[in-house]
């Protein structure tokens, strides 16, 4: 495979952007940052000089001046599908931070978007790309571990009413969701990467404690398509934090426990009393490949060698998105929700609130 250097940008220099520019810095040769751009003038030239990068003003001067080849959409879920859009039409791969729309209405515009200009983009999901979860994958789609019978993700964490003091955080407008939407989701997305298709969901959610227009809680059953059933818990209220995943196949069980990241060190395989010789497999194939932005990002760089799509494209971003909706579909309208049913004019297709929470706002409490 031929490989070339990539030229990076980074759009938004919050927390989260250190995590990019790291990775482009773990793959100096294939990747390089060229700019970075941010709202706050003072932020943006503070993390520039730490990358001993140009600032731009603007995203629109990035693109045209720095020119890069892919651009990290770093900022707040409400701005990135109008900079998704503008890195497309200007010829640069848009790299986007979870969650990448507010809607599904917002993927389809970037798929659109993506057929019309020729361009692809990837969203953040870098949890499909350890080497726990990439030996998981070809297992299952091998058959080596039988069929997948039962699972479950629980995203339990801990964000107290601090955390929400940030005027984007908590609502519907501008982040989207709860944590639904912008904290379990990298669980459930790697589950559905194992799992493939899902058929139906039935939800609940609340808000408990926290200062939110949106859930501080939700919890999900889940029928696939290979006929397995899973749930989903989604929490920020609580105390002992731990992301946790487990897998229950015929032939073994596979269990996942970290809380922001994970190592080969935090999976367990059990294999079946029936099937002791399953565990050989399981020891075999990649190792040693944390989960995390380096490891997503070097899968997008292979991807783009080779004229390939890079992951997790706007299609598997979809099937998450369209989860999402479904959880929300289903918590705020008392239904079950089939797969393909949130289409344009439903009421949860331009967005995850739908018909309104069944709770008053944050304004009216």
């Amino acid at each position: 495979m031929t490989s070339r250097s990539y030229t990076c940008a980074i759009v938004g220099t919050g927390a989260i952007a250190g995590a990019h520019a790291e990775a482009i810095a773990q793959l100096a040769g294939r990747a390089r940052l060229v700019g970075a751009v941010d709202v706050d003038v003072d932020r943006a030239a503070a993390f520039a000089a730490s990358w001993d990068v140009p600032a731009y003003p603007t995203p629109a001067a990035l693109l045209q001046d720095g020119r890069p080849d892919l651009v990290h959409v770093c900022t707040p879920p409400g701005t990135h599908l109008p900079l998704a859009l503008e890195c497309l039409a200007a010829g640069a791969v848009p790299v986007v931070e979870k969650p990448p729309v507010l809607s599904l209405a917002g993927v389809d515009r970037l798929r659109a978007a993506e057929e019309a200009t020729g361009v692809p983009m990837a969203t953040v999901f870098q949890h499909r790309f350890g080497s726990g979860a990439v030996r998981l994958r070809r297992l299952v789609a091998e058959g080596a571990l039988g069929r997948p019978l039962v699972a479950s993700a629980s995203t339990l964490w801990f964000r107290d009413d601090d955390y929400f003091a940030v005027p984007w955080r908590g609502k519907w407008e501008l982040e989207g969701g709860g944590p639904t939407m912008g904290h379990g989701i990298h669980q459930f997305d790697l589950l559905l990467s194992i799992l493939g298709p899902w058929r139906s969901v039935t939800a609940i959610a609340a808000r408990q404690a926290r200062p939110t227009d949106t859930e501080d809680v939700s919890a999900a059953l889940v029928r696939f398509e290979s006929g397995a059933v899973a749930t989903v818990v989604n929490s920020l209220v609580s105390p002992r934090q731990t992301s946790q995943l487990r897998f229950d196949f015929e032939r073994a069980t596979v269990d996942l426990e970290h809380l922001y990241g994970y190592t080969d060190a935090h999976w367990t395989f059990t294999a079946a009393p029936t099937a002791p010789d399953v565990a050989s497999a399981w020891d075999s194939g990649p190792t040693d490949t944390p989960s995390g932005h380096t490891a997503q990002l070097a899968a997008v760089l292979d991807a783009l060698d080779t004229g390939g799509t890079p992951p997790v494209s706007t299609a598997d971003t979809r099937m998450t998105m369209e989860f999402v909706a479904a959880v929300y579909a289903s918590a705020f309208t008392g239904g079950t929700v089939e797969q393909g049913e949130i289409t344009d004019g439903h009421p949860f297709y331009d967005s995850m609130a739908g018909t309104g929470a069944p709770w008053p706002t944050t304004s009216s409490r």
